[in-house]
């Protein structure tokens, strides 16, 4: 019979999908084989005609996994579903096609890693919170909670409540994206404070800023963009950026390294400013990490001919400016098959902050 653990968090974008990940890889040392689920997804794609949860496609495609797509993510909630549950339940529709999946991936691999979705009770207005599937998968849980001290600790309390209620066993809790500056604060504390609560930590993870930072490849896949120039260059990530409304003069104050440049196409000063800045400084100063151009227009054919002499990729919108800004401020940042970079940086920091042999060892013995 196959093993599992449940990856639960506190709140949203705490980390589950880079541990599972990390996890995944870390354990393949002493796992034959390892499949991964998502019962129920809230961002999807569709593949394979189904629709599926991107973070199932992440770790299909790094991970190489023989499950199938539609048994890794078996329920994907999308626009509207949770009005027409609310209509008309359909609880044991769910909870079957849930187990018909799961009973797939277990029987051909001696551990399922089982991502949730936010937080213990994120489903539960239609009857699938995380820890009633928790409870239903018969399987036992990872907390994963976001760096600090006494917020974390409240809110590790609040869903061990949740799953306490529907019986399941909690293994530990990972704390992830702890600030460099007081790691070693938060690693003593946190540990004292959640034994005193009867909960081992399992990890303590300091916070890594490229895996916040987007590339310019989820931007353009984000906006539906077009690339006009630089498809070789879209792993360049962006650390901050640039709305080139202004005069090409103020505009150098403003871009540092690794700048993504946003400006209607016909801004061709901007642009011009831009190429110059990365042309001129190479290595040795601010550099632009990409261009979007907006409002649907396309710069004169002689500045398309210049940025072939740079590496700076260039996407081409319809909107206008104001609204391309607005959406790339609310991107959720996530990992994506193609980020090479960022998967080895994931693998390495569970392999480095978490004690995969006392997970084993409680996987194993089940206390």
């Amino acid at each position: 019979m196959s093993k599992s653990v449940f990856i639960a968090a506190t709140q949203q974008n705490d980390g589950k999908t880079t541990v599972s990940l990390g996890l995944i890889y870390c354990l393949k040392k002493i796992f034959r084989s390892i499949g991964f689920i998502k019962p129920v997804g809230q961002r999807y794609l569709i593949e394979e005609g189904y629709k599926v949860d991107e973070d199932s496609v992440l770790i299909e495609h790094v991970c190489q996994m023989r499950c199938t797509l539609k048994d890794m993510s078996p329920i994907a909630v999308d626009r509207g579903f949770t009005e027409k549950y609310i209509v008309s339940p359909r609880k044991a529709e769910l909870v079957a096609r849930i187990r018909q999946a799961y009973r797939h991936i277990s029987k051909k691999n001696e551990l399922v890693i089982i991502e949730g979705t936010g937080h213990a009770g994120v489903g539960g207005v239609f009857d699938l919170s995380n820890a009633a599937v928790a409870s239903l998968l018969k399987t036992k849980v990872i907390i994963i909670s976001s760096g600090g001290i006494g917020r974390p600790i409240d809110e590790i309390l609040l869903n061990k409540s949740l799953f306490d209620k529907e019986r399941v066993e909690i293994l530990g809790v990972i704390v992830n994206k702890v600030l460099p500056e007081k790691y070693d604060k938060v690693n003593e504390l946190v540990r004292k404070g959640l034994k005193r609560k009867g909960l081992d930590v399992l990890g303590v993870i300091p916070y890594e800023p490229l895996l916040s930072k987007p590339t310019i490849g989820q931007l353009q896949e984000e906006l539906g963009a077009q690339v006009i120039y630089g498809a070789t260059f879209l792993d360049n990530v962006v650390e901050k950026f640039v709305v080139g409304a202004m005069e090409p003069h103020d505009a150098l104050n403003y871009i540092d390294d690794k700048s993504l440049v946003i400006t209607p196409g016909d801004r061709e000063d901007i642009i011009l400013t831009a190429i110059s800045m990365h042309l001129i400084y190479g290595d040795n100063g601010p550099s632009v990490s990409g261009l979007i151009l907006t409002g649907g227009i396309s710069p004169h054919p002689s500045v398309l001919n210049l940025i072939k002499y740079t590496d700076i990729p260039v996407l081409l919108v319809k909107e206008d400016t104001y609204n391309v800004a607005s959406r790339i401020h609310d991107v959720t940042i996530k990992i994506r098959p193609q980020d090479k970079t960022k998967t080895n940086l994931v693998i390495d920091l569970v392999n480095k902050y978490v004690d995969i042999p006392t997970l084993v060892k409680k996987l194993s013995s089940g206390k």
